[in-house]
């Protein structure tokens, strides 16, 4: 049994750098965090396991996010944490605490990269800078679908998600992205779906592509938030 404020030790091995998918970096945040900037690489380095070990993250110009363990000692590098039959308490708590940094790396220096058109990462941006409000990711298995909701009513008037076509009437290999709005009586023609996954008498769906623009998206977001009351 474990005993009050001992460790949690994690072992089963999970790759640390999941917490970095969906991410992008903020690089602006780096130097305050304690990276160092070498050659273009960005990298940042703490001691694990009382000291025995040094954990070193490294960015590079893509953002891409690479790990390496070693003795503090003598310089050879650990891998015992990333083989996957691998058990034992201390090999445990190396794994604990490499996922702790890289969560803090996360959440410290990147920020969510969902989406990829204009339109999407627009309307997020457009909320934002308007009300102050920021997209909620509220499902772990959906990690591909972002919720915007009043602050003052606590009610939802966007749902923006990556999904198959075939959810909207597309072809089904398909990626889009799409929105989901509060309906409005200015909301009409064939650019204005059934809603996905929600009341269709009270929402509607609309694909994020080249039959619509930033500007009407907008007023179609601002629309919606109006009856979010």
């Amino acid at each position: 049994m474990k005993r009050t404020g001992e460790l949690d030790i994690q072992s089963e091995y999970e790759p640390p750098t999941e917490f970095f998918r969906r991410m992008r970096v903020k690089r602006t945040t780096l130097q305050k965090f304690g990276f160092k900037n070498e050659s273009g690489v960005w990298t940042y380095s703490a001691p694990i396991a009382n000291g025995a070990l040094v954990c070193t993250v490294a960015l590079d110009s893509r953002g891409s996010v690479k790990e390496t363990t070693k003795d503090a000692t003598t310089g050879d590098e650990y891998v015992q944490h990333r083989v996957a039959g691998a058990s034992g308490k201390f090999v445990g708590r190396v794994r604990c605490e490499i996922m702790a940094l890289m969560k803090r790396i996360a959440d410290s220096c990147f920020e969510r990269d969902v989406f990829k058109t204009d339109l999407a990462r627009g309307i997020l941006s457009f909320a934002e800078t308007e009300w102050g409000e920021t997209p909620e990711f509220l499902w772990k298995n959906f990690p591909d679908y972002v919720v915007l909701r009043r602050k003052d009513t606590d009610k939802w008037y966007a749902l923006v998600a990556r999904l198959t076509a075939d959810k909207v009437g597309g072809n089904r290999k398909d990626i889009v992205e799409a929105v989901n709005l509060r309906r409005t009586d200015s909301m009409d023609g064939p650019r204005f779906l059934p809603a996905y996954h929600m009341n269709k008498k009270t929402w509607t769906t609309t694909v994020l592509d080249e039959t619509i623009s930033v500007e009407e998206l907008k007023r179609f977001l601002t629309a919606s938030r109006d009856k979010a009351i």
